[in-house]
């Protein structure tokens, strides 16, 4: 049953999520600019672009160093990262909006 204290609450605790917005500073997604985010979504994002970044580096390294093997999996492993933070972002903006629709139209 639907009251006006529950009600009351849901958009307290809406308003207090909302509150804390970011943006999204997504070097790899060219949708970060018009999304917002938590602070934590923001700080695993780059935790997930440093660790791609990095195996970026070491595949360049290894091609440097004529380890042709290496580097063909170290590409692989971070598209395959890339792939896997697109679609934890997917994930998480669904569950926001999941979230978002619990509060009735009306308030």
């Amino acid at each position: 049953m639907i009251t006006r204290s529950n009600l009351a609450e849901q958009l307290r605790e809406y308003q207090i999520r909302s509150k804390y917005d970011w943006a999204s500073i997504s070097f790899f997604s060219s949708t970060a600019s018009n999304l917002t985010s938590s602070r934590v979504d923001v700080v695993i994002f780059v935790i997930w672009e440093l660790i791609i970044l990095a195996f970026l580096v070491f595949s360049a390294v290894s091609l440097y160093f004529r380890r042709m093997q290496l580097a063909l999996i170290l590409i692989c492993v971070t598209m395959l990262l890339l792939l896997c933070m697109r679609i934890t972002k997917q994930v998480r903006l669904a569950r926001k909006k999941k979230r978002r629709m619990l509060l009735p139209l009306s308030m």
